[in-house]
């Protein structure tokens, strides 16, 4: 598939995310220069969203590795099927097959479970590898997946190297809970995804939650981009901006004022500590959009 800015796009709206021209053109970027691209920025953002949406503009498969403590190279890489191999072994055995033989059968890609990474590139067509949350992994296995993302091959013992036909498109998004090595991202293009401005929230709620009354989008984009301006435990995400005007269409409001987003506040606001703090400034806030 030829890439071209246009493409990225008009895919972009086609799978209906909203972005500025500057992220349009680090995506077509890491796209046609093949190369990994990190994104960082705060949860809810729209960080995950952006691998989803590269594999609809890409017409192809997401494969998806969620990054967690722990998170070691059997459970990214790959595992041996062991009931089967049992199962194997004992057919094998009943019929007096050499030792010999029956290792090659049971170390075989027939008996090998693919995890994400090595299903990403085993994949005969380009797909999206999406690592998400790269930041919450340890920084061991940022070094092992710094080498995978270097020559896109991985070496099974018994099986040798396997090398990608075709090189993943792949994104990683962090959080920033820890500070990620410079060597991945050098390895990378990198982009900082921070919450869209009020313009862009509106036309994201105008998009998803077409019968909200455009008063009332314009009012909730404003109040929620003033919110994100405190200090938050946790800032709203752009989901549940969504929610939170759904919500108002079900309730049948039709404008904001302080009673309103005291009774629903907690569709935006999921810490106690942040409701207590938010909810004695409500007509400030509103005053303020």
């Amino acid at each position: 598939m030829q890439i071209s800015p246009e493409i990225v796009h008009e895919g972009l709206r086609r799978a209906r995310y909203l972005t500025t021209a500057a992220v349009e053109t680090t995506l077509y970027l890491a796209l046609v220069l093949e190369k990994p691209l990190l994104i960082e920025g705060p949860a809810g953002a729209g960080k995950t969203e952006i691998g989803k949406v590269l594999a609809e503009v890409l017409h192809t498969d997401l494969v998806r590795l969620q990054c967690y403590e722990g998170l070691d190279e059997a459970k990214a890489l790959y595992e041996w099927n062991y009931q089967k191999q049992l199962l194997r072994i004992q057919v094998d055995r009943e019929q007096e097959h050499p030792w010999e033989e029956v290792t090659q059968h049971i170390f075989s890609r027939e008996y090998l479970l693919e995890r994400p990474l090595l299903r990403a590139i085993s994949s005969p067509r380009k797909i999206v590898l999406l690592v998400d949350e790269i930041d919450k992994a340890d920084e061991e296995f940022e070094a092992f997946l710094l080498e995978v993302l270097s020559d896109f091959q991985v070496s099974v013992p018994e099986l040798g190297t396997i090398t990608a036909q075709m090189r993943p498109a792949v994104v990683l998004t962090s959080n920033r809970a820890r500070e990620l090595s410079e060597a991945l991202k050098r390895r990378c293009l990198y982009l900082y995804l921070g919450f869209p401005g009020v313009d862009i929230e509106r036309e994201i709620i105008s998009l998803k939650v077409p019968e909200l009354d455009e008063r009332l989008r314009e009012q909730v984009a404003r109040f929620v981009n003033n919110l994100r301006k405190l200090d938050l435990r946790k800032a709203p995400s752009i989901a549940e901006t969504l929610d939170w005007a759904r919500a108002l269409r079900a309730l049948g409001v039709k404008e904001l004022d302080a009673a309103e987003v005291r009774k629903t506040l907690n569709l935006i606001l999921k810490h106690e500590e942040d409701l207590r703090k938010v909810e004695g400034k409500t007509s400030q806030l509103l005053r303020g959009s």
